[in-house]
This record gives C-alpha cells, structure tokens and sequence, in this order.
C-alpha cells in the first residue's frame, strides 16, 4: 500500500499517537507525518504511506492554514490555553476591531519569530521544552517565517467579569511558524499579556479539513475493502514543482539514475524537477553540485511503476 492519507487529528492526541494507531489499523510500519500538531490542537494532519513517505519533506513545506482563537488579558506559561497562567491585566473596551485588524495585517509577510520555551526546537542538544520544565529559560534562535494572511473572523468579545477580550482569527504561513507566538506579539502590540487560547489546522499539504479523515473512519473503510477511498497518490504533493514527461528511452536513464544533460530537461532557473513517466512520478532532479550544466537525481520514487 503506498498514498497519501489526509487524517483529521483530534484533540487530546499527539501526531505521535495518530501514527501509531494508523500503523495498528493497516497493519504496515512505514508511516510518517507531516508535520507536528500539539495535543490540544485538532486539524488536517495528512499522513504518508509506503513510498510515499519519501514526499514527506515537499508536504511539510507547503503553507498552512489555521482558524483559532486570541485572548487578550492573560498569557500564560505555554502561551496557549492548557499553560499556567503567569499574568493578567484588565482589557479597555476602548479597543476596536478596527485597531485589532490593523495590526493583524501588519504581521502578513516575512516576520521574525523567536520559538517559545515550550517547543520541540532543539537548542545544544536538547528540546526546549524540556528546559521549561526544568525552570530555564536558554537564547533561543530565531527563525524568518511568512504571514500570508493573518484576518480577525468574529467580533470582539469583552468579558466583562474576567475583564478579558477575544475574537476568532483565520492565518495562512509558512512552515515552522508558531501561531502561539503570534497570538503572543498580537497582545504585545496592545501592552497586553494575550494567548492563543484555541487552534485547529485546516488545511494542510494541500489537504482541507472537507477532505480529512477521522481515524475511526480510516478503521471502518480499511475492514471494508474500501482504504482506497482515503488514500491520494503522492503525486497530489509535487503539482506545484516543475515537471518533464520522459520517452521510454528517457526513463530507462532516469531508472538507473544516471546523469543528464540540464539543457535538456530543465530551465536553469529551477531547483527541482519532477520526472514523469506513464502518469506517475518517478524521480526527482536537480542540478549537480560539482558537474556544470549536468542534473542529477534527488530522490528516486519509484523504481517499479504501478499497474
């Protein structure tokens, strides 16, 4: 069995787990994610099997998108809702929703993030989270991100009892961006302490939460014959890459992963192509590092076709 699953991880459950629990129900070991998901968070988590976890790099590359929540007034240890919570201060109703739009949107394009304590970012050897629950805080590296679209979707809500404020956003990125962190800076903007106090990733590798599969689901149609009707080709990946359809003579090359000519396969412009061969793909090409004007193969796909 190879493809591509887009799984639909529920709250409560690590992307660990999920893997784990699909591996019992097909009954296969080579499976992988695309992309970690925190226990608290739910969302499209597309999952690779087979030969088709050798796409995984190109599916945790893709842009994400994500609906939530912010609140501003208290932040919290893990600057999402399941933290402690390490500081409050009443929220004015004097902020409008047209003062929280304008700085939504002053986030969108390339922003620098520094990973909070509570991440799975390795520094000297160790996650950083694992520091946090030592009680230490170490210099984190930051890291460049993009902000396709960062919108406020609900009204802002006052609280008039917690004396908090908070509304509902939707938020297209890059890969590696902590949505946390920017519920975080949001409040910073306002001199408010703020958290992310609810997250789920729609969309993601190309896969929208309409498309994903709850693992329940994927049990029943795996005892009933019908794994295929959840499972994409891992070509449904590599669309946005430049492609060539080999000729017959052309694949028996590609095959055996010999050297190309660059002229003839690819624009000297591109990275990365994706070779064709009777509607599958098959192998991966790019630009050979010492021999000039020569391309060579990436990633092998697949050495036999399928049927």
């Amino acid at each position: 069995m190879e493809g591509l699953i887009p799984l639909w991880k529920e709250v409560g459950m690590t992307s660990h787990d999920c893997v784990f629990k699909l591996r019992k129900i097909v009954r296969m070991k080579k499976i992988g994610h695309s992309g970690t998901l925190d226990p608290d968070v739910d969302g499209v988590l597309p999952v690779a099997l087979g030969k088709a976890t050798k796409v995984i790099e190109y599916m945790m590359n893709s842009r994400k998108v994500y609906t939530g929540e912010i609140t501003f007034g208290e932040s919290t240890t893990t600057e999402d809702s399941s933290g402690e919570l390490i500081n409050k201060t009443a929220v004015s109703e004097e902020i409008t929703e047209e003062e929280v739009d304008r700085v939504l949107s002053s986030f969108e394009g390339e922003i620098t993030q520094i990973p909070p304590m509570y991440s799975a970012v390795k520094v000297k050897g160790k996650r950083l989270y694992e520091y946090a629950r030592e009680g230490l805080e170490v210099e984190r590296p930051s890291r460049q991100v993009t902000i396709h679209s960062f919108e406020r979707t609900s009204p802002l809500h006052f609280d008039k009892d917690k004396k908090t404020a908070r509304f509902s956003f939707r938020v297209a990125c890059s890969k590696g961006t902590y949505v946390r962190t920017l519920a975080v800076d949001t409040g910073l903007r306002f001199n408010l302490p703020s958290h992310m106090s609810q997250l789920t990733r729609v969309e993601s590798s190309g896969f929208t939460k309409d498309q994903a599969f709850t693992l329940k689901e994927i049990e029943e149609l795996f005892h009933s014959d019908k794994i295929e009707e959840a499972l994409y080709p891992l070509e449904t990946v590599l669309k946005s890459l430049p492609s060539y359809t080999l000729s017959e003579e052309e694949y028996g090359k590609v095959k055996n992963g010999s050297l190309l000519p660059l002229e003839d396969f690819m624009s000297s412009s591109e990275n990365e192509c994706v070779f064709y061969y009777k509607n599958q793909a098959v192998a991966i090409y790019g630009p050979h590092p010492t021999k000039d004007k020569m391309i060579k193969p990436i990633k092998v796909l697949r050495n036999e076709l399928k049927v």
